[in-house]
């Protein structure tokens, strides 16, 4: 499997250069040459196969021969170590949860996965990788515990300060070993470019290899696929049409739902449900994209004013504006309507949903699933990982899991960080 630039002005690489550059040296993000649909015996056999068996046949063309079928099968045995329920939440309608890795959000799988596939091919290497990510909440802490102790790979994780959660920030900050925590004055749009920046200064690379553990990675990106694949073996029995909603800031987790789509998975529709960062509701309205700078919210992990991952939704349909209409929606909510749907969803069936999760719910709600359908939305973070939010609009308590409670007590470490210049500092020192 070769990869290309979408900026379509860099050469070709293998999966393994995809991972290792991250970024194009265009500045584009790699996007497979092909996408092979999976035999129709797959969907009609997939209640009979494990997930990891899933995974392997999904994830296979991607990697190609770059990891012999027992290492990769060994790396998914690994990372696919805990369970992706889809709870029935009320009559056609379930939550994928997401949230049962080791830092309880959706973004351990690609973290684990991108970790694994960076150690093999850095495994006779003597050489340093930096991985450089910004995050605007759990992409911190998965990337964080799954590059732990890695050989050969350093971490430097940079976050907005004082706009993500508490259990978020002790995630990132409290690891220690291989893992740096830069805190930035601003917001994660900031985080974000300063990584792109890093990438594309000579300076830096010539005397660095740097990585990204960001969504842009495809890596990291690809097998969030696995998730859409899961669902369906799940409510496959239903025989209902699907229409997924995912909680969307930087598109990455919904683009690999369109990926899993053009596999050959069955699905009516893709909702993209998002808080005020509403660029592309925006965007569908009026086929301009605009991006504005990003508004903190209440559900900060999707606290995206430009995301990345959209062009790869534009690649996925062509840049066809009327294809994408038809397959994919897009819907804004507000914290106050966030919050209104978390006591809902708790007052009419006891479920606990964090805001993330509840914005997705609402996508369901404003898209009108009929009865020949089944909704699904995606609940991508544990409610602890929200605590005073959940317990202040719930006015309950959440069970602290043990998971959290291991980092709870321990000491916060970061570095401020105000400028590119101070970024730049850091990596050369």
């Amino acid at each position: 499997m070769q990869y290309y630039s979408l900026n379509n002005n860099a050469p070709k690489v293998s999966f393994s250069e995809a991972v290792i550059k991250g970024l194009a040296p265009d500045r584009g993000l790699y996007f497979p040459e092909n996408i092979t649909p999976l035999p129709s015996s797959f969907f009609e056999n997939i209640e009979h196969l494990d997930n990891k068996e899933i995974a392997y046949q999904a994830i296979q063309q991607f990697v190609g021969n770059e990891i012999p079928e027992p290492e990769l099968r060994d790396i998914l045995a690994d990372v696919l170590s805990f369970d992706f329920p889809v709870v029935e939440v009320e009559n056609n309608i379930g939550t994928l949860e997401l949230f049962h890795g080791p830092t309880m959000a959706f973004k351990d799988v690609g973290a684990r996965f991108m970790a694994r596939c960076l150690g093999y091919f850095n495994r006779n290497n003597e050489s340093q990788v930096t991985v450089l990510v910004a995050t605007s909440g759990d992409t911190g802490g998965a990337v964080a515990n799954g590059f732990l102790g890695v050989k050969g790979v350093n971490v430097v994780i940079l976050y907005p300060s004082g706009k993500v959660s508490d259990i978020q920030e002790k995630q990132l900050t409290t690891l220690g070993q291989n893992i740096t925590a830069l805190e930035v004055d601003g917001v994660f749009d900031d985080c974000q470019e300063m990584v792109k920046t890093a990438f594309l200064d000579a300076s830096i690379t010539n005397h660095k290899q740097l990585t990204s553990a960001n969504s842009i990675n495809v890596a990291r990106w690809l097998p969030q696929l696995f998730y859409f694949l899961f669902a369906y073996k799940q409510v496959k029995h239903k025989k209902k049409d699907i229409v997924f909603s995912v909680p969307s800031g930087n598109f990455g987790n919904i683009c690999a739902g369109i990926v899993a789509h053009k596999l050959g998975l069955p699905v009516k529709q893709f909702v993209a449900s998002t808080n005020v960062n509403d660029t592309v509701v925006r965007y569908l309205e009026t086929s301009e994209y605009e991006p504005k700078p990003s508004k903190a919210t209440i559900s900060n992990a999707m606290d995206v004013g430009n995301p990345s991952n959209f062009i790869r939704i534009q690649q996925l349909f062509n840049h066809n504006f009327s294809e994408l209409k038809n397959n994919f929606s897009a819907y804004s909510f507000n914290d106050d309507q966030t919050r209104e749907a978390m006591k809902m969803i708790h007052n009419e069936t006891g479920y606990v949903a964090d805001p993330h999760g509840a914005v997705g719910y609402l996508g369901l709600k404003e898209h009108e699933i009929t009865n020949d359908q089944y909704g699904i939305f995606l609940e991508t973070a544990h409610p602890v990982k929200f605590l005073n939010i959940v317990e202040e609009t719930l006015d309950t308590t959440v069970e602290i899991p043990n998971q959290i409670q291991k980092v709870m007590g321990k000491e916060k470490h970061s570095i401020m960080v105000n400028s590119y210049e101070k970024l730049k500092e850091f990596l050369l020192r």
